[in-house]
């Protein structure tokens, strides 16, 4: 990600909440085409409030393809590598678009929204080539594909106080079709993880999801992009004048806390180049399902035995690592230093203040409590691997 904290740019597309965010006094970065607000304040003030309340996002960025028609489960199924006909209507899954190699196209979240209905989030870089993928694989199938992206805007509200702030929220209220005599407020609170709820705001339609990208409780709203600015401002109302404690925040506070919590990114732990089980996403892929998928056979093959792994890496003092900085193991014996990975992602964690990377080694050094070495700037500092995630918050508590 990169950062710019110049005055807002023209140039790319703009969110439909860009007015909100340049009163705001955001400073802007493009990303992936689109001009989004890398901060409001400062990085660590906002961390620290989805940490410790909550923070609002803008991901209106996202891709959002819908697949409908009676065969649209079946179709997912050999387009990806989980079993989404198995979802439940409302439910949502964590999958993969696999290439026939069985690298990483992209990393999804998929919704199934109706019986023959399922929407497909994408992230904003791979838009255009998830679309597509889907329009290919799916083509034998009785099912339509539908890029929505244009048509949809996407608010995300995380943390502690994130269940709060939602429930204070003029204007957000029951789809009553959708509940079946139930209290909206109960049914939200309820609200599983990676469970969605349709919803109305001011009388629009809005999808409520309990997912989220920062480690933290939260929830995204899917919605029109005409009534995104209306919501962003009741959603800010609620969370500041009820003394919640809401804050907008940015894309850089947002990629620390993902980081923090363990969660790889496309185009710096996950790519075409690396299969799941190295980035330690094997479980993803459903090797049992009864049908076949694209980069099925690749998968069942594996990587190659000395492919590198993904690690987390916990150092001393305030010097972080960075995404491209080489790692080194040091041999007692000859006493020099072997290059064994490459860094894809690091930080100084604001939470546990110390410096953490994720990065990609080879197996024989992957082991946790493996102390390694990383060149920050020409300089040789000791990293330890370390168990991801280096933050986890406590669960929500089950019903």
């Amino acid at each position: 990600m990169t950062s710019q904290d110049s005055a807002p740019q023209q140039s790319g597309r703009l969110s439909p909440l860009h007015d909100a965010h340049a009163a705001a006094g955001a400073s802007f970065t493009d990303f992936a085409g689109w001009q989004m607000p890398v901060r409001y304040s400062s990085d660590l003030a906002e961390h620290h409030a989805v940490r410790s309340a909550a923070g609002l996002f803008d991901l209106s960025h996202m891709g959002e393809i819908v697949l409908i028609g009676p065969e649209a489960g079946v179709a997912l199924d050999y387009a990806l590598a989980g079993k989404l006909s198995a979802l439940a209507v409302d439910q949502a899954k964590y999958s993969l678009l696999l290439s026939r190699a069985g690298g990483i196209v992209d990393d999804l979240v998929v919704y199934r929204t109706g019986d023959d209905r399922y929407m497909v989030v994408a992230n904003a870089s791979n838009r255009e080539v998830v679309a597509e993928e889907l329009r290919e694989r799916t083509a034998p199938f009785d099912v339509e594909v539908f890029d929505e992206s244009d048509d949809i805007a996407l608010i995300a509200v995380q943390g502690p106080a994130a269940l709060s702030i939602l429930l204070a929220t003029d204007g957000l209220a029951a789809d009553e079709g959708a509940l079946d005599g139930e209290d909206f407020g109960e049914r939200l609170s309820a609200l599983k993880y990676y469970w969605s709820l349709p919803a109305l705001f001011q009388t629009h339609p809005v999808l409520i999801a309990r997912t989220g990208y920062t480690g933290e409780d939260g929830f995204e709203l899917y919605i029109a992009p005409d009534n995104a600015k209306a919501l962003w401002e009741a959603l800010t109302e609620a969370g500041t004048e009820q003394g919640l404690g809401l804050v907008p925040a940015g894309l850089a506070s947002r990629d620390t806390l993902r980081l923090e919590a363990g969660m790889p990114l496309y185009g710096h732990e996950l790519g075409r180049d690396t299969k799941p089980a190295q980035a330690g996403l094997g479980r993803v892929v459903n090797l049992a399902k009864d049908t076949d998928f694209i980069g099925r056979a690749a998968s069942e093959d594996g990587p190659h035995p000395e492919a590198r792994v993904l690690v987390g890496l916990t150092g001393e003092g305030k010097r972080a690592a960075r995404a491209g900085y080489p790692v080194y193991a040091h041999d007692d014996t000859t006493g020099q230093d072997a290059e064994v990975g490459v860094v894809t992602s690091g930080a100084l964690s604001p939470t546990l203040g110390v410096p953490i990377a994720m990065a990609y080694v080879a197996p024989r050094f992957a082991r946790e409590n493996t102390p390694l070495l990383v060149d920050v700037r020409g300089t040789r500092l000791p990293f330890t691997v370390t168990a991801l995630p280096f933050y986890s918050r406590k669960p929500i508590s089950p019903r």
